[in-house]
């Protein structure tokens, strides 16, 4: 038995090393411009996946289950493999937008939609607030098993409000979100590894400790009657199969945690092959032994429905408390890992698209530069309290063995919008709303009113009688499908509706000028090839008569209201320099668009792109000549497209107009990209036949050359023989 105090201070020293660690990956960082390494840290960081439910969780899931544990895991491999074209398209789109979270993603995809980010906060707060209360409580849990004694609300408390400061210390000492944290994720990949050598050696200790191998470990669970570990689930279990298999696909993919670790903390889109290749060798490998310590549990006389706690269980009652301790350190690494990125993600999402909005209609004149920070500190700690509260409530079993699964179903909610927008041109706003908004609906009244109804929340009648007495509203038999196994039908029904309104209000809704015109940009920022292009663009040509001074402290003023002075005079600066402005007082109007354009673009790492696009539409105006050069400009873009401009429709571009107009410029705009794409191509090939025409030339030259040297030798070699002939010709006549 360990007491509370020791534990406390193990996990004190503990995560002292991490941050320490973390410290001295970033000034290492910073002096080598760079990590060894890069592409296998990065691999192991998005083993943040991988939490307390599946360190403790899985073998209890086994012990219910059989091998069912694993397919969520499937799920996560063939996401990840078969969803990498889409994650290097959310890359390329964070490094052109600045993306800050996965909400961010979603708006910009959807004209920016402030609605739609906020939207999409609430939401995820709500769908994975229950999976934060499951890392406090699997903490919790392994403070029991080790002293032997209930955890206080003193104790639980403490570890809460120790898992805010390790979040604030790791993950939100910055304004910038989007700022590459090479520490917090040299943390991750140190946790990986820590809860899988941690859980490997448990499972080493009881095969071949507490039993003689694999084959001896076999043959008792067949003495004991114990093959069902092996087994597929019970009847209907391949629904539940195919249900766990997509959760885990789209968990992988668009889980907030993930999003912020495999795409705003990416240096490189190559390292998506190294997480390719290394991901399903992990998987593989923490869960190798999820069946052999559920069956030693077993085996050794523990309860199943004390399953979940087995890895602590039994190197404690087998007398180990080295081993205890490490296993402890191995479930207290997977919770932590997943409750730090979490909470730092939601905490993002909350004060970009919730608070800062707000303050901002409230407060329109109010500077949020040295609050911006402490607001997210704030919402860190409000988080996790209402997860602690939660966690003290929800003490009964059956809710909590659901809450890892309930919350993954909450993800799935986000993959129409998120995941089939980025290759869907046709999605809008509307569509993505409606699914998102019903998929939520029909999540709740399927995945957790059960539950609420178990623990006596809600009137039981609602499971026989169906809502409001309609039967065919029955919770987990909507529509008289009650063949289904309570997660298949829940993740079937709120993903058919999802789809289906997606699909239905794209179809109905016809976006504005606004919107499609960011979605071109979008698909363009996202193909490789163009990136580049929209990330480097700089300004030419046109007349300079535009006054420098106020635009610039008319950017300074917007600056300030989010950023510390300090900040903000050096992101300025660095615009101006990319601006390669020099000392001129003068800006031409494209210059301005640049200028103002990189403002948000670097803004949005602050308040998310959604936020910052408010901003600059509160804060920026244009003189009556400037709207004009623009509506011009536009103009004479159209005629070098050879556009129709005889209706006067360029006049109303900047005024919010011309729909057609610019739908017509966007039409041509890809023609011409998809024309220089097929010219690259040609050029391609004329370069190809032209080396080969060289390499023909070289080989000819030097034939020629070998000829014209084997010629003189003959000429040389012919001339000595005439000149030796002539000579005996007159050796002879004399």
């Amino acid at each position: 038995m360990f007491s509370a105090g020791s534990l406390s201070a193990i996990v004190i020293v503990y995560m002292g090393m991490l941050f320490a660690l973390a410290v001295l990956v970033e000034r290492y960082a910073r002096k080598r411009s760079g990590l060894r390494w890069q592409g296998a840290i990065y691999a192991l960081s998005l083993a943040v996946f991988f939490t307390s439910w599946t360190f403790y969780g899985s073998v209890g899931f086994a012990i219910a289950n059989g091998a069912q544990f694993f397919a969520i895991y499937v799920g996560a491999i063939v996401g990840l493999i078969l969803g990498a074209g889409a994650l290097k398209r959310m890359i390329l789109a964070k490094e052109s937008f600045r993306l800050t979270s996965i909400a961010d993603l979603i708006s910009t995809r959807y004209r920016r939609s402030q609605r739609l980010a906020a939207l999409v906060s609430i939401l995820a707060m709500i769908g994975l607030a229950p999976y934060i209360v499951l890392q406090l409580r699997a903490i919790y849990g392994a403070f029991e098993v080790l002293t032997g004694e209930p955890s206080s609300s003193g104790n639980g408390l403490v570890v809460t409000l120790l898992m805010a400061l390790l979040t604030i210390m790791f993950g939100a000492r910055r304004v910038d979100p989007t700022e590459r944290h090479q520490g917090i994720i040299a943390v991750l990949a140190a946790e990986s590894l820590i809860k899988l050598l941690a859980f490997i050696a448990v499972g080493l200790f009881v095969t071949y400790g507490l039993f003689d191998g694999f084959q001896d470990l076999h043959q008792n669970i067949q003495t004991a009657n114990l093959e069902y570990l092996y087994s597929a689930g019970q009847e209907g279990s391949g629904y539940t199969w195919v249900a766990l298999i997509i959760l885990g696909a789209a968990a992988i993919l668009m889980l907030p945690r993930q999003f912020h670790v495999t795409v705003v903390e990416n240096a490189d889109s190559k390292h998506l092959k190294s997480a390719i290749r290394l991901f399903p060798i992990y998987t593989i490998a923490i869960n190798l032994f999820v069946i052999p310590v559920a069956a030693a549990g077993l085996l050794l006389g523990l309860p199943a429905s004390a399953g979940d706690q087995f890895v602590l269980l039994i190197p404690q009652m087998s007398g180990s408390p080295a081993l205890t301790l490490i296993a402890f350190i191995g479930g207290f690494a997977a919770a932590t890992g997943m409750i730090i990125v979490t909470t730092l993600t939601l905490a993002t999402m909350a004060s970009n698209h919730l608070v800062i909005p707000i303050w901002r209609r409230i407060r329109p004149d109010t500077q949020l530069a040295a609050s911006l920070l402490q607001i997210r500190w704030g919402l860190i700690v409000i988080i996790l309290l209402l997860a602690f509260t939660a966690a003290e409530q929800l003490q009964a079993p059956y809710i909590l063995v659901s809450l890892g699964l309930i919350s993954f179903a909450a993800v799935l909610q986000l993959a129409p919008a998120g995941l089939i927008g980025l290759f869907w041109k046709t999605g809008n706003s509307l569509g993505a709303a409606l699914g998102l908004l019903i998929g939520y609906l029909v999540w709740y009244f399927t995945l957790v009113v059960p539950p609420m109804v178990g623990e006596g929340w809600i009137d039981q009648s609602i499971m026989t009688h169906g809502f409001m007495g309609y039967s065919w509203l029955r919770p987990q038999a909507m529509f008289g499908f009650d063949f289904l196994p309570p997660l298949a039908h829940g993740v079937f029904w709120s993903l058919l509706f999802n789809l289906g309104f997606y699909w239905l209000g794209s179809k109905l809704y016809r976006p504005r000028k606004v919107e499609r015109a960011l979605t071109a940009e979008l698909f363009n920022a996202m193909r490789e090839e163009m990136s580049d292009r929209y990330r480097n663009a700089r300004p030419t040509g046109l007349e300079a008569y535009i006054e420098r001074e106020p635009k610039i402290q008319e950017a300074e003023k917007l600056l300030n209201r989010y950023l510390s002075d300090e900040k903000a005079e050096e992101m300025l600066g660095s615009i101006l320099n990319d601006l390669q402005l020099g000392s001129r007082s003068h800006l031409t109007v494209v210059e301005l668009m640049e200028f103002h354009r990189m403002i948000e673009h670097r803004l949005a790492g602050s308040i998310g792109a959604a936020g910052a696009h408010s901003a600059i539409e509160d804060s920026i105006s244009y003189s009556d000549r400037e709207s004009a050069d623009l509506r011009a400009l536009f103009s004479h873009l159209a005629s070098e497209l050879k556009l129709s401009q005889s209706d006067g429709r360029g006049q109303q571009i900047v005024s919010g107009e011309g729909s057609q107009f610019f739908r017509d410029l966007q039409k041509g705009n890809e023609m011409l990209n998809n024309e220089i794409a097929q010219l690259r191509n040609a050029n391609k090939v004329l370069d190809e036949k032209l080396d080969r025409q060289y390499q023909e030339i070289f080989k000819y030259r030097l034939e020629a050359q070998r000829l014209n040297m084997e010629n003189e030798a003959l000429k040389a070699q012919l001339t000595l023989e005439i000149g030796s002939r002539a000579i005996e010709g007159d050796a002879k006549e004399s």
